[in-house]
């Protein structure tokens, strides 16, 4: 069996915080700390309502090249190793795929994603298409993707490369381990050195948003309360130690 690499996972501890916080937070916070675009455009929400957070399991595709990779589905399945980083798929983990946002190959059909869920995969956000979307909306998986295909890839001008390496998936660099947080607005990648910092600081922002959303709800000047101005922060600090927000 071909060997592909794993990855190292982030703490339940800082996953289970993350759970809390909402893809745009995320994406803000890193903005202030000098992470320009984290979010990955393209693929969007084929999943109203759900969001993840978890560890990527990295698919890199490449321009199909024949001496390289044959046509044939299943004349050695092993050798297509879009089957194996679902090998690697442990309970919670992302499947983040570079399919160059070919919009002509379906990456995974039902039997992969079935297989998948089962496992335990939290969700998936691919640069490109899957297949088999009747199927799939049963499955109930979050998902974020450009769109859907009745093509199988080895159909058309993709081949799976490699698994669990550096890729880029909506314009945006992608490390193997990576935590991907993603919810309607979007997914976003997070650099797990960072995350323990955004944890912290999106208590504070998620405090003083609440109040000023308060404040402009009752009427009150958006210049005071968005962002929230130095000259209200006393009553800022006296609103949380009334309503005990700490």
């Amino acid at each position: 069996m071909t060997h592909t690499p794993g990855i190292n996972r982030p703490s339940r501890k800082i996953i289970e915080a993350l759970g809390h916080i909402g893809a745009a937070s995320v994406a803000g916070i890193l903005g202030h700390m000098g992470i320009r675009s984290p979010h990955m455009v393209g693929p969007v929400s084929w999943n109203p309502g759900k969001s993840i957070v978890g560890p990527a399991l990295t698919l890199q595709f490449m321009p199909k090249r024949e001496d390289l990779y044959s046509d044939g589905e299943y004349t050695d399945p092993e050798k297509q190793l879009h089957r194996h980083v679902l090998y690697h798929v442990e309970a919670g983990d992302v499947v983040v795929v570079d399919a160059r946002g070919d919009m002509s190959a379906g990456v995974f059909g039902d039997m992969m994603s079935t297989y998948f869920k089962g496992r335990g995969g939290a969700g998936m956000v691919i640069d490109g298409c899957l297949r088999d979307y009747p199927n799939l909306k049963k499955l109930d998986l979050p998902l974020w993707l450009r769109g859907w295909t009745p093509n199988f890839h080895t159909m058309t001008n993709l081949m799976p490369f490699a698994v669990n390496v550096p890729i880029a998936c909506g314009g945006v660099t992608v490390i193997p381990g990576d935590i991907i947080v993603a919810d309607d607005d979007g997914a976003v990648v997070l650099p797990v050195a960072l995350a323990e910092q955004v944890i912290e600081k999106s208590q504070t922002h998620h405090e003083w948003e609440e109040f000023s959303r308060m404040k402009l709800m009752q009427g009150a000047p958006l210049q005071r309360y968005y962002p929230l101005h130095d000259d209200a922060r006393g009553e800022f600090e006296d609103w949380l130690k009334a309503n005990d927000s700490r």
